[in-house]
């Protein structure tokens, strides 16, 4: 019942972080904007181009803004790492045949070599 909870959630999380993608790609740019801003913005020389990096840095934060469903693609991106994180601490059940072969090459020459001579 765990696995099917992690199923759904994963299914629901992924779907939305799909959906999003446009808009996760519209805040990382706005993102770079913003960071682009700040960076020129403090090793700007001259009045005109401190000017010119605010308003590019302005510009990102509105962008920002505009793309608040990318905030829900992030949730989602944070749910999907948590359902394939629980997934993976959980112990994995394998069937008889992959249970039949193991490492040690011996044994499995044998098994094959039974396996011809039938």
């Amino acid at each position: 019942m765990k696995k099917f909870g992690l199923i759904v959630i994963g299914t629901i999380a992924g779907i939305v972080a799909l959906v999003n993608l446009g808009s996760l790609l519209g805040l990382a740019l706005s993102a770079l904007l913003v960071f682009a801003g700040m960076h020129f913005y403090l090793k700007g020389g001259s009045t005109l181009s401190k000017v010119l990096w605010i308003a590019v840095g302005i510009i990102g934060l509105l962008s920002a803004v505009a793309n608040v469903p990318g905030f829900f693609g992030i949730l989602a991106l944070v749910g999907l790492w948590y359902v394939v994180r629980k997934w993976k601490q959980q112990p994995l059940v394998l069937s008889n045949q992959a249970t039949a072969f193991s490492s040690d090459p011996f044994t499995n020459f044998e098994k094959q070599w039974q396996e011809l001579n039938k």
